[in-house]
């Protein structure tokens, strides 16, 4: 008797790639973002971690998010982008990347119940 695995269509990881003015997700990691309407961006120095979370419509009119944290998020089929060139540019600095080098990096991403927040692991690069 054989012992197939069975392929999904859907990846199962959940990945960032970072560019040199936007952070794209895969299909897997858009899956948190659907009723987004904006998210905030946090990068964690010392851990190496940048943490994207979802902000509904609903919470930005309770008035508590400062205008300059909302960063817009947009949500295809397939993939998510946020851009931020200064805040990929603090990320590029804090890690060595260079964009000039190579065009995009790729890094392994989970969702964090207690921060309520995608967590990309600036640790954890593919290749």
């Amino acid at each position: 008797m054989s012992k197939f695995e069975w392929a999904s269509k859907k990846p199962l990881d959940e990945l960032a790639t970072l560019y040199e003015a936007n952070i794209t997700l895969n299909k897997s990691a858009t899956n948190y973002f659907e009723s987004a309407y904006v998210v905030l961006l946090g990068l964690d120095k010392i851990n190496k971690l940048i943490a994207v979370k979802p902000v509904t419509k609903e919470k930005i009119s309770l008035g508590y998010i400062p205008e300059e944290q909302r960063h817009n998020i947009t949500i295809k089929s397939s993939y998510s982008r946020v851009c931020n060139k200064l805040f990929l540019s603090e990320v590029a600095e804090l890690m060595n990347l260079d964009f000039s080098e190579k065009n995009s990096y790729k890094f392994k991403a989970y969702w964090n119940k207690d921060e309520n927040a995608l967590i990309i692991d600036l640790n954890k690069e593919e290749v």
